[in-house]
Order: C-alpha cells, then sequence, then structure tokens
C-alpha cells in the first residue's frame, strides 16, 4: 500500500509538471485555497440559511458571493467520520473511522452504563497513512499547506504534519477544545499568549498570520474551528445581548419535545450559544479581510461548511435543526445537511444556488479540478467533482450511502442510509426495520412509507446490503448482557428527569443574576 501511495504521489508531481511551457506566468499561478470547517454547525445556525435568532455577516457575504449548494451532506452524523471523508474523498465504511475516535465499542460499551440492544462496532482510530489527503496532493502540486484548529484524526504519528500540512497550530488528538474557548487552552499545539484570549479569533488570527507570511506563493489553507462544539462559552456581554434579543422575539414556554431516545431542542434561543456562533463568524471576518486587504479575494477559492448537524440533543442541547428532523448524532436530515458554500471569484452563474445532492467527500476532487491539478480517482473514490455544476452543468445521477453502527451520544440509532433521488431509506440495525422518506415531499421525515412501498425498499435495501459489502463494512452486535428492565428504566429516567430539567435550565439561563460555570467566566475580562 505503501507503494501505491508514493506511485500515484509520483504519477501527480509528473503530470501537473508537464503543463505546457508556452503558458505565460499569470496563466501558471494556481489559485489559493482557504477552506473553513466548522465544528458541529447546525444547517440553519446562520442568518443566511434562515436563523433568526444567531448572527453571521461575515458567512453570509461568502455564501451570497459563491455558491450554495442546498442539499449538502456530510459524510457522517459525527465529526471523526465526517472529517476523515473530507481528508480521503472516501465514504466512512471504505475507510474505517465509522465513529469519533475515543468513543467505546464492542463491550467496552457496557462501561457506558447504556444498557442498548447491541455492542457497536469496531472501528479505525487514526487517518489511514497509506491513503493520500487533500493535503499531501497540494503540497506535491506545489502549494503550502496549513492547518489551524480541531483535528480529531489521530495522535502522534497520525496529526496534522503527518498527513500533509506543513503548518500546524491547534490540532491534536482532541475533539473539543479542552481548556474552554477561554485560554489557557490546554492544546499542546498551540502555545498560550494570554489568559482569556478567545480561541476561535486566535485560530482566525494564526490562518490570517500565515497567508499574510505567504501572500506570494499558492496556499491551502484550513480553517478547523473547534467552535460551535461543547462546552458551549461565550462573553457576558454577548450573553446579555442574545438573552435581550431571545426576550424581544419572545421566550417560548417549552424548548424541548421527546425524541425516540433523548429530548430534543425545538427553539433556537440560547444566549450562550448565539455568541459562541457570532465569534466563529467574527473569527471568518479577520481570515476573509486578510484575504481583501492583501489583494488575495479574487485568487482565492473560499469552502465553508460545516462537519455534523447541530447539536439538538445530549452534549450541550445547543441550538435546533427544524425543519430538519434530528441533529448530530441522528440519522434523519437534521444530523447529515449542512451549510455548504464555495466560492470562486472567476466563476460566474445565472444561479447560483444548486440543488443537486453533495458531500463533503466531493470536496477533495472538487479542489483539485479548481486548481487544475489532475484527479486522483482511485483516492477519492466516493467523491465527484461538482465543477460541471458551479459550470451551469450536470453531474451524472448518484446513490449515496452513509454507514453508522455505533449509538450515538444525541439519542442517534445504529443505522445505515441509502438516498436515492427523493427517497431515503434507512435501515436499523437493532431490529433490522427500514424506514422509507420522500424527501422533496417530507423534509421533516415524518411520514412512514416502507409498507406502501415494499418493492421500492425491497431494491433500496439490496442495494445497501451490497454496497456495505463492497466496501468491508463493520457492524454491530447483539449484546448477550442486555438487560430490558434496565433499558427501561433508564428510558423512564430520562423522560420523567432529564426533560424537565432541561426545561427549567434553558429558562435559568434568562435569568439577570444567572452565572455560567467558574471556568470561563472570566472571559469577560477579554475582547468582546
Amino acid at each position: 500500500m505503501k507503494n501505491y501511495k508514493l506511485l500515484l504521489i509520483f504519477l501527480l508531481v509528473i503530470t501537473y509538471s508537464c503543463k505546457d511551457k508556452d503558458e505565460s506566468v499569470e496563466q501558471l499561478r494556481k489559485p489559493n485555497v482557504l477552506f473553513i470547517l466548522v465544528d458541529d454547525l447546525g444547517l440553519h445556525d446562520l442568518s443566511v440559511t434562515g436563523s433568526k435568532f444567531y448572527e453571521t455577516p461575515n458567512v453570509d457575504k461568502i455564501a451570497v458571493s459563491g455558491f450554495r449548494f442546498t442539499q449538502a451532506y456530510a459524510g457522517s452524523r459525527v465529526c471523526s467520520p465526517s472529517r476523515a471523508s473530507i481528508m480521503l474523498g472516501k465514504a466512512t465504511a471504505r475507510h474505517g473511522i465509522t465513529d469519533w475516535i475515543g468513543a467505546a465499542s464492542g463491550e467496552d460499551w457496557r462501561t457506558y452504563n447504556r444498557h442498548d440492544k447491541l455492542l457497536p462496532a469496531e472501528y479505525t482510530h487514526a487517518l489511514p497513512a497509506q491513503d493520500i489527503t487533500i493535503a499531501e496532493a497540494m503540497k506535491q502540486a506545489g502549494y503550502m499547506t496549513f492547518f489551524a484548529g480541531k483535528w480529531h484524526l489521530g495522535g502522534e504519528g497520525s496529526l496534522p504534519e503527518d498527513h500533509g500540512f506543513e503548518i500546524n497550530k491547534g490540532g491534536f488528538e482532541k475533539g473539543s477544545p479542552m481548556g474552554g474557548y477561554f485560554s489557557p487552552f490546554n492544546n499542546p499545539k498551540l502555545e498560550n499568549h494570554e489568559d482569556g484570549e478567545n480561541l476561535s479569533l486566535r485560530l482566525a488570527n494564526e490562518t490570517a498570520s500565515f497567508i499574510e507570511q505567504h501572500k506570494d506563493t499558492s496556499f491551502f489553507a484550513f480553517l478547523s474551528f473547534y467552535a460551535v462544539h461543547g462546552p458551549i462559552q461565550t462573553t457576558q456581554k454577548k450573553w446579555d445581548k442574545y438573552k435581550q434579543k431571545a426576550e424581544t422575539q419572545g421566550i417560548k414556554d417549552h424548548g424541548y419535545e421527546m425524541e425516540r431516545v433523548l429530548p430534543i431542542r425545538t427553539v433556537q434561543d440560547n444566549p450562550v450559544y448565539g455568541g459562541l456562533v457570532e465569534t466563529m463568524d467574527e473569527a471568518v471576518g479577520i481570515v476573509t479581510s486578510k484575504l481583501e486587504e492583501l489583494g488575495l479575494a479574487e485568487n482565492t477559492i473560499v469552502i465553508f461548511t460545516s462537519d455534523n448537524g447541530g447539536v439538538a440533543s445530549g452534549d450541550n442541547y445547543s441550538t435546533s435543526n427544524l425543519p430538519q428532523r434530528g441533529g448530530k448524532g441522528y440519522q434523519w436530515e437534521g444530523g447529515i445537511r449542512e451549510p455548504y458554500f464555495i466560492k470562486v471569484p472567476w466563476l460566474k452563474a445565472e444561479n447560483y444556488d444548486i440543488n443537486t445532492p453533495v458531500t463533503g467527500m466531493d470536496l477533495f476532487p472538487t479542489i483539485l479540478d479548481l486548481a487544475g491539478i489532475p484527479l486522483l480517482p482511485d483516492q477519492h473514490m466516493d467523491g465527484v467533482s461538482v465543477l460541471p455544476l458551479m459550470d451551469g452543468k450536470e453531474i451524472a445521477e448518484r446513490t449515496l450511502y452513509w454507514h453508522y453502527p455505533h449509538y450515538g451520544n444525541q439519542g442517534g440509532e445504529p443505522s445505515s442510509i441509502i438516498r436515492e433521488g427523493d427517497w431515503k431509506l434507512i435501515h436499523y440495525w437493532e431490529d433490522d426495520r427500514n424506514e422509507l422518506h420522500n424527501l422533496a415531499k417530507d423534509i421533516s421525515e415524518q411520514e412512514e412509507l416502507a409498507f406502501q412501498n415494499a418493492e421500492r425498499v425491497h431494491t433500496m435495501e439490496t442495494k445497501l446490503f451490497k454496497w456495505l459489502e463492497e466496501v468491508n463494512a463493520q457492524f454491530p452486535i447483539p449484546d448477550k448482557e442486555y438487560d430490558v428492565v434496565l433499558d427501561n428504566a433508564r428510558d423512564q429516567k430520562i423522560r420523567n428527569e432529564l426533560l424537565p430539567n432541561l426545561e427549567a435550565q434553558r429558562m435559568d439561563m434568562f435569568k439577570p443574576d444567572w452565572q455560567p460555570n467558574a471556568d470561563w467566566w472570566g472571559s469577560n475580562l477579554t475582547i468582546d
């Protein structure tokens, strides 16, 4: 496999360097690429995608000046698998990272005191070394490569610098900001400058500094925010701003309802999360303003997306993804539908809204295509370039697949998904049942259509199983120690205790004397 990888890189270098020698210097100038990945950002967590509560003017500018993919998907409903698919252009079941790295699997799952019917499948715990990442491909094509922020694709031996990034600021094995969003960061890859410094702004400033230092070269900068992952934190000033905004808009009596397993948030009115989102947007503005200041904006591709749906259940119950059902960790659209914008300054179109389904795996070949770098189909085998769509053309209709043989922290169930056209089938591994939805008619996935479409269910299920076999997917297994009594007791505790507690905590956050955890309120000493 190592020789195979070296051969692909060699062919890439040879092909790219064999351009017509008569091309002018201007023609040979490669476009820069700025890739912005936000952690756990929901489809409707932006003003431009419909939020009436969060304020994101800088991200909105990227969206309105670029191509907006209205049916865009993450590679997975949780972070590590989705991020690996972006890096490799492969489906999660194929590269093997099917859960967030660090999650328990097999018999270790029992230590979580969950009492579930299945033991989650085993999975790969680091980005496979034999694969070529998008960073390695860009580096071999002459790009200076840079990474800032969340990595969560392995520890020592599988860090950003081990996979093609020449500079790494803040990327290590952990998936959440270990020191919170205010310095000291407790991050071995990001030194502390001053107590209380904001993490999102720091990562943006590191990225802007890199851009300025390499303004005369072609660069691939990957800004991977830890925001808006929990623990959600903001400044006192922003909390007060969004508290007042929620009050002005009218605070609803109830903000949650029960999903199948956990309560789920149904309103966007969390003032702490609102501040966290706004700070992320301010950080985006730092980097995009630097491009403008240096005169690089017209030669820089800007990509903006998220790695999974917004956290509506579990973690910090931060946001609502309605009308899409579910959120991070869930098998429904709220767990996998994403904001997905690509700004290509030299590409003009009559309509910048693109309704063709696309995925995070498509970004690898798309970046290569936009940069004029030969594609690597043996690497990004599950992704396709969406450049034709931006050129007003079409791409071949394709079937999309997802595989998550795990239980999510947020209430998601072990399941696999196939989408064909407007039809989406979810196969559940606990009891081998199927759900069928028509997304064109029912984006909220409330209407169950499997019973009256038995033939379609059979055809789609057969195709899904065949694909899972082809990619050597791993599956959960029954837990021989499963105890239905303990399982039911846990369910009742969630309904009778957790749900009312969440409602109370939500209302407490609007009280004038509300105080957050002591470990981050020192943030009011820093820049607002």
